[in-house]
């Protein structure tokens, strides 16, 4: 593991490095990211050790339509380490989030190298609300961090250690069907989407809404109607709920 003061981007550094080689098991972190990115570019520029913000290079034997298993894992082993650092347990928003109520804890993002078709490598980076002042000043009214829920001062080594600790574990499972139903299985149950009335954003623009229902052996999001949504930003519609 490498620690740094400052980067561009963990991502991006370990994407270069996946592609000269680098060994899986490779993780970087950083006390401040000048180039921070979320879904679809958007910018996340935290105050200079506040969060806690790594990648992961990965090299895992998985179908192409598999990959984004691996953000599903990290964002378990996750919830897991909060709960036992913190003693607090977020939520999944689908696709990509840990929300503590209707508040965004931590947000991760997966890319990947292909070649021949075949999956390479993938990167999955995580920024996570430590202490008081990690989100940007812009996102201070939707965002929370873990010591403002939690009351304590939590040591970002240990935590990130035992995220990396769940991590590895669910990474081993799911290079097997078997796997693979295990991890969606608990990603059902930590879900704060699921029973949920939600709009959905599409990539074109296109916005759906419906009650979430379930996830599918992939991880893509099922709306009532037996609408599929594999990627998409959601919105959880305030005062509106269903049971599964």
């Amino acid at each position: 593991m490498e620690w740094v003061a400052e980067t561009g981007s963990t991502n991006a550094d370990l994407l270069a490095a996946a592609r000269i080689g680098a060994e899986p098991g490779k993780v970087l972190v950083a006390d401040y990211q000048r180039s921070g990115r979320g879904r679809r570019g958007r910018t996340w520029d935290a105050s200079p050790e506040s969060g806690l913000l790594f990648s992961v290079l990965t090299r895992p034997r998985l179908a192409v339509e598999s990959s984004h298993l691996a953000t599903t894992a990290l964002a378990l082993a996750a919830v897991e380490a909060c709960r036992a650092q913190a003693g607090v347990r977020p939520g999944l928003k689908w696709p990509n989030d840990l929300v503590v109520g209707d508040r965004k804890l931590a947000g991760v993002l997966a890319e990947s190298i292909m070649a021949g078709g075949r999956l390479e490598a993938v990167v999955v980076g995580m920024g996570l609300n430590v202490r008081t002042g990690a989100a940007p000043s812009e996102a201070a009214e939707t965002s929370v961090a873990l010591e403002d829920v939690c009351g304590e001062v939590i040591d970002r080594r240990e935590l990130l250690a035992e995220i990396l600790t769940g991590f590895a574990y669910w990474m081993e499972r799911i290079e097997v069907a078997t796997g693979q139903a295990a991890l969606m299985a608990a990603a059902r149950r930590e879900s704060a989407t699921l029973g949920c009335r939600v709009s959905v954003e599409l990539g074109d623009g296109t916005v759906l809404e419906g009650l979430a229902e379930d996830l599918d052996e992939r991880g893509a999001l099922l709306l009532e109607g037996g609408i599929r949504v594999v990627v998409g930003d959601v919105v959880r519609l305030r005062g509106q709920s269903g049971s599964l």
